[in-house]
């Protein structure tokens, strides 16, 4: 049975829903029900589910303080098993390269698409269904020319999510991802693509 969870710290719903040690999906948002609608819009639709309205387990909330981490603009401190045998394995090789994009970088479409295989438009389906933001950082994903594009919460909170997570990097490095490099630069440049518009 999978378990819903949602919280609100600091004037953000957080939510997670989950069975056993496994993450099925994350979501945030500005009220709780849209925290609990992305929950389901991201479950599988045949899994039982119920939502936990008094006490959040240790576990729960372990998840939730590691979302409102990451959404402060930090390194999760945990790395959390995600649940995605349901999932096409494309679908987890792009999740996976998201994934390894890391904090104070941006990578594009086209170079997730050329280290997972598929087409920039592919990676943009996945990462508007990705259920598990921000925990896999779909944020950080940008168009090729540096514009902010595409993103489910809105621009806006793309736009606040990188400002949140600019390190100060001035050079461009490669990631690991299954054998290929995937291109990653640092937030800086898109936040100044952003600024000349």
């Amino acid at each position: 049975m999978i378990e819903l969870c949602v919280k609100n710290l600091e004037h953000v719903w957080f939510g997670v829903a989950y069975d056993k040690e496994e993450v099925f999906a994350t979501s945030f948002a500005s009220s709780e029900e849209a925290a609990l609608k992305g929950l389901l819009q991201s479950i599988p639709f045949d899994a039982p589910f119920q939502c936990s309205q008094k006490k959040i387990s240790a576990y729960a909330e372990r998840i939730i303080n590691a979302l409102k981490n990451i959404y402060d603009g930090n390194d999760p401190t945990q790395n959390f098993s995600l649940a995605t045998k349901h999932l096409s394995e494309y679908t987890k090789r792009v999740l996976e390269a998201a994934r390894l994009i890391p904090l104070g970088y941006v990578t594009s479409y086209g170079a997730v698409a050329k280290a997972t295989g598929g087409s920039p438009r592919a990676v943009g389906r996945i990462m508007a269904l990705n259920p598990f933001a921000p925990i896999v950082p779909c944020h950080r994903v940008i168009g090729s020319d540096f514009s902010l594009v595409g993103y489910g919460g809105g621009l806006e909170a793309k736009l606040a999510f990188l400002k949140r997570e600019k390190r100060g990097y001035t050079s461009e490095k490669k990631v690991s991802v299954n054998g290929k490099k995937l291109e990653v630069w640092p937030v800086e440049f898109a936040l100044r693509k952003f600024e000349k518009k």
